[in-house]
């Protein structure tokens, strides 16, 4: 049998008089790390536990010319969360589209009131503000589970995380009770969070309890993708760029400017059904803007 393992396990196994292919044949694996050689030596007669470092303890300079960047220290903490965010969470995603037609003629409508208060009124605010009202007229996922799965804990708040790629690694600014806000103020915020995120000037206080996050990558490209939930929140909706679909309309194909829609979900929480009626009620609201007004108009937004 012929086994896999680094020169650095090798060596150590040299050291300690250890033949790697007979213990890759008593084990039955063909890949071996050091904790192998350490087991086999401290007379345990179970088997090692599964060490999934193993797949990675690689000696990558044996198969050509490689080099070394370090992880940012972000870059590593993400690297950790999302991980054992990937491990923990039974996570399903559920695929949509919103019609953005009349949407995207509203807001070509406030492009002179955008220019007059000097804010940028992106379709990205809209989507906060949908997501708000949806969380509060869905209030299971406006919720987080217990670390011992037993207690599932409902926020009587909205705030919404918004992803920001940045080149220190991804951030998440969270703009607080957006369900309270206008679209105005949530387009002031999200230009002022993304802004600071770039500059690593948020605070940490900024961070952080989110009732649900999006992450949009419509600025960037694709058509679908599947966003890691980020705990303790049960749900995130993923964005990507908005596409023209031939819809059967009144007798005859019509070009309709659809955005995708991605919600990965906490399936130990929601469930698929769930998951299809809030997509639905978010398509609904984006694809008629006066019903995010009326919206925001009944809760006594800014």
């Amino acid at each position: 049998m012929s086994v896999n393992a680094s020169p650095s396990t090798r060596a150590y196994a040299r050291q300690q008089g250890v033949d790697l292919d007979a213990l890759g044949a008593a084990t039955g694996r063909n890949t071996l790390a050091r904790e192998d050689v350490d087991w086999h030596l401290s007379g345990e007669t179970a088997a090692p536990a599964t060490d999934h470092s193993r797949y990675w303890n690689v000696d990558h300079a044996a198969y050509g010319p490689v080099s070394e960047e370090p992880l940012s220290r972000m870059a590593q903490v993400a690297a950790g969360n999302l991980g054992a965010a990937n491990a923990m969470i039974p996570q399903v995603t559920h695929h949509d589209r919103a019609d953005m037609r009349a949407l995207e003629a509203f807001r070509s409508s406030l492009k002179a009131e955008a220019q007059e208060r000097g804010t940028r009124l992106t379709a990205l605010a809209f989507h906060v503000k949908a997501l708000a009202h949806c969380l509060r007229e869905f209030p299971r996922f406006n919720a987080s589970l217990s670390a011992d799965g037993e207690t599932l804990i409902s926020k009587h708040f909205v705030h919404i995380g918004i992803a920001v790629d940045t080149p220190h690694g991804l951030m998440v600014p969270v703009i607080r009770d957006a369900d309270r806000k206008g679209l105005w103020r949530i387009a002031e915020e999200i230009s002022d969070l993304a802004a600071r995120a770039q500059a690593r000037k948020i605070r940490s206080e900024e961070m952080g309890g989110a009732s649900m996050s999006i992450s949009s990558l419509g600025g960037i490209g694709g058509t679908a993708f599947t966003p890691i939930v980020n705990p303790p929140e049960l749900a995130i909706l993923g964005l990507t760029r908005m596409e023209t679909v031939p819809v059967w309309e009144d007798g005859d194909w019509t070009p309709v400017a659809m955005v995708p829609l991605d919600l990965s979900y906490d399936h130990r929480v929601l469930n698929g059904a769930d998951a299809a009626r809030f997509l639905t009620r978010y398509a609904a609201l984006l694809g008629d803007p006066r019903r995010l007004v009326l919206a925001s108009l009944l809760a006594g937004a800014s």
